[in-house]
């Protein structure tokens, strides 16, 4: 279980993951825009090679600038959310150091698949998060991030009518597939899912300071395939539970 202690002395530090496309930073712009005036926040964001989701963020005038650090991985995203999160733990250290005291660190992953999950060691709590533009099935697909995340976002509803999408479907099989666990249908233009979303978010920063919130771990990723030229049959399937990766053919 947490400590209590360190639960009320330093920040709720909430993950955002999802797969590319689905509108993690604009959520993340969203959700500063709705809590700026009540909490003190601060951003980190991974990229592989560039830092380009932080200058969106920073571009977009949610946070002072420099509340807003850039984490490039060098490797697939997952990797450092999972599997080695020293960079992130180093750098969300860092942002609390330098701005003392923060309520809520975000994390935002790389842009990866249905399988990214984060590591409890890093986050707290995490919020798994598709988009309508991916199609209308892919919440009763399922996968770790899916089905056990804290919160799973349901976003960019306000598309819907244009990529032939049932936002009540879609709802309804994502809370299936999560056994009732928390799902919002977000868009950024619909002030109603914009308050539901911030209160799910005070909701579990009130339980985080009173020292009741455990971190959950939604399970390792599902195995998924790396591409690698040296690797004999052009890569490897890895599933981040320790050991080897297992070459394929």
């Amino acid at each position: 279980m947490p400590d209590t202690i360190e639960n009320t002395t330093r920040a709720l530090r909430l993950g955002i993951a999802g797969p590319v496309g689905v509108g993690k930073s604009s959520l993340i712009a969203t959700l500063c825009r709705a809590l700026a005036d009540e909490l003190a926040l601060g951003v980190i964001t991974n990229d592989i090679y560039t830092d380009e989701d932080a200058r969106f963020l920073r571009s977009e005038g949610v946070l002072d600038p420099d509340r807003i650090r850039a984490v490039e991985t060098g490797a697939c995203p997952h990797t450092a959310i999972r599997d080695d999160v020293t960079a992130n733990l180093l750098a969300a250290e860092d942002l609390e150091r330098d701005f003392a005291p923060l309520d809520l660190v975000v994390i935002e992953s790389g842009g990866d698949n249905l399988t990214a999950t984060f590591s409890p060691a890093l986050v707290d709590a995490q919020v798994f998060v598709l988009d309508v533009a991916g199609g209308g099935d892919v919440a009763r697909k399922g996968g770790p991030g899916i089905g056990r995340a804290d919160l799973l976002v349901v976003n960019k509803t306000d598309l819907a009518p244009h990529v032939g999408v049932d936002v009540d479907r879609m709802v309804a099989d994502a809370s299936a597939a999560r056994d009732g666990r928390a799902v919002v249908a977000l868009s950024r233009t619909d002030p109603a899912s914009v308050a539901e979303l911030r209160g799910w978010v005070l909701g579990v920063l009130a339980t985080f300071r009173a020292g009741q919130h455990v971190a959950q771990d939604p399970g390792p990723m599902a195995p998924h395939f790396h591409a690698d030229d040296t690797a004999p049959g052009g890569g490897y399937v890895h599933d981040h539970a320790g050991g080897a990766p297992a070459h394929t053919h």
